[in-house]
């Protein structure tokens, strides 16, 4: 049977069950989706279900797409040739639309989607004993939709062959196959309204805050968070909406500054210190916990970033990937003495047997000591409030707005980090991550870039670059001056490096309805 079919019909959904509280997820188990969703814990249930399945797209899939993919990262130890990472890392090697990693980003988005879609349209059926919950575990699932659907149409949205802006197929709910075979992709407009609306509902019907056994459930701030970056997206390419979506992105992004639920934790160190995941400045964590029987619920990230020969200088148990190397004008963007680059990664390593030092660049900001293997606590922060700050600043600046409050939050971002513990080794400086003035930007070309680099060392390797890239309009002279820098002088440019192409798997299942992105193959 063709993937696509299974992607739409599968009536066997792996079901996470919920032990003790919402991050003890225990490893799935098999329930036939026709006898199951009765009840208002058979949802709940389900509703978690959509979360868990959050982890395969994050734990390694995502780093790629939304990171390796830019000029933060790269891969410091590769076997032999391979394609799938050359083809998103390289811009000068092709980028197939057979690639595992593009086809693992289509396969797994749409599990969660389908995971979303049962919650949704079984729902309204079920027994509940308290019909607030009926509302937010859909409110929930429409949340987790959209947010996949974002990274879906953020990855394959644009122009397609046939001159059309094109996003994904829209799947809103159970399909027969004959259904599922009448689906083409929709317009990109069209996938964006429908995230748009998810996210309005999800925002409506959500609670502020969760009790204890449900922290890390998604809440109305996290709604609003990231109707606010969707909206900033829109404004920018491929969409070009322009002054009325960043005014909307504003409104949004400024309703959660002022929520008085969430602040700046005071150090940045803090916020990926895995005893204290969940914090004041989180709008939304993909909840990860090690020592599960497989390690089926632990983040595999501070392996997986190691250098791959180091042993216990780097990592003290488990593997390691050598994957999501930082790039050398990666460690140039801090500012010297900068505190959130010692948080973030090392510029190398010293061998404890030899004594030299290895110049390997790698990612610290996920550390944890594993269980066994590559079994790390470590919870992936999507939205946090300096995000926040800085895409209310950007959006002040492009929609024509107040210049000096984007510098006051910029500023505040900044007055956290050098107050932060940074590297020992470097004496401190009176004048380290200096507030900004107005009058240091002769215009507001310069200060976007001010803001675009604030963003790069705040959000390094945490999945933002590429896309902020992309919707900008800077991913050509970032990645042209990438590309210099790593040896390739003759490199060119080509417009289809702005979208992922549809994976080969998809095309095949239905070539009469599914539509190629432009500078790709139609089958």
């Amino acid at each position: 049977m063709k993937k696509i079919s299974l992607l739409f019909l599968a009536v066997v959904i792996q079901l996470v069950s919920c032990k003790k509280d919402f991050i003890d997820l225990a490893p799935p188990s098999n329930l036939n989706s026709n006898t199951f969703y009765k009840n208002q814990q058979d949802i709940n249930q389900a509703t978690l279900s959509a979360y868990g399945n959050l982890r395969d797209l994050y734990n390694a899939t995502y780093v790629r797409i939304g990171e390796i993919r830019s000029d933060n990262s790269t891969y410091s130890w590769l076997s032999g040739n391979p394609a799938n990472e050359k083809g998103i890392d390289e811009f000068a090697s092709p980028l197939l639309p057979e690639n595992n990693f593009v086809t693992d980003l289509w396969d797994n988005s749409y599990k969660t989607i389908l995971r979303c879609n049962l919650v949704i349209g079984r729902a309204d059926a079920a027994t509940f004993t308290d019909e607030k919950l009926r509302t937010q575990y859909v409110a929930e699932a429409r949340f987790l939709r959209a947010l996949v659907y974002f990274w879906l149409n953020r990855a394959f949205g644009g122009e397609a062959i046939n001159g059309q802006m094109l996003g994904t197929i829209k799947v809103d709910k159970e399909l027969s196959q004959a259904e599922a075979y009448e689906l083409g992709r929709a317009p990109l407009q069209d996938m964006y309204d429908f995230i748009v609306e998810d996210l309005k509902f999800a925002e409506a019907n959500l609670p502020q805050t969760y009790g204890g056994i449900d922290r890390g459930r998604v809440t109305k701030g996290g709604a609003s968070a990231l109707l606010g970056k969707v909206y900033l997206t829109m404004a920018g390419y491929p969409l070009n909406k322009g002054a009325e979506y960043y005014g909307l992105a504003s409104q949004k992004l400024l309703e959660v500054i002022s929520n008085s639920t969430y602040s700046l934790v005071p150090s940045y160190k803090d916020l990926f210190d895995v005893s204290k995941k969940n914090s004041s400045e989180s709008l939304f964590e993909i909840q990860y916990l090690k020592g599960s029987p497989n390690a089926a619920t632990g983040s595999p990230w501070n392996n997986n970033f190691a250098p791959r020969f180091s042993d216990k200088e780097v990592v003290l148990v488990g593997d390691k990937g050598g994957e999501n190397s930082p790039t050398g004008s990666m460690s140039s963007a801090y500012e010297v003495g900068d505190p959130r680059k010692f948080v973030s990664m090392r510029d190398g390593w010293v061998n404890a047997k030899t004594g030299a030092f290895q110049a390997e660049r790698y990612v610290v900001k996920y550390y944890d000591i594993a269980s066994s293997g590559s079994d790390n606590g470590n919870n992936w922060i999507e939205l946090r409030l300096a995000d926040v700050y800085l895409m209310y600043a950007e959006a002040q600046v492009r929609g024509a707005g107040d210049k000096n409050a984007a510098i006051l939050y910029m500023n505040k971002i900044r007055q956290r980090a050098r107050n932060t513990p940074g590297d020992p080794a470097i004496p401190p400086s009176a004048n380290l991550l200096h507030d900004f003035i107005l009058a240091e930007f002769p215009n507001d070309e310069t200060l976007l870039l001010a803001i675009e680099k604030e963003r790069r060392v705040e959000l390094a390797f945490e999945n933002h670059r590429w896309f902020d890239l992309v919707r900008t309009g800077r991913a050509q002279a970032a990645m042209i001056e990438e590309q210099r820098l790593d040896g390739y002088n003759t490199f060119a440019w080509s417009e289809s490096a702005l979208a992922y192409p549809i994976p080969m798997t998809v095309m095949q299942s239905n070539p009469l309805k599914i539509i190629q992105n432009k500078g790709y193959t139609q089958i």
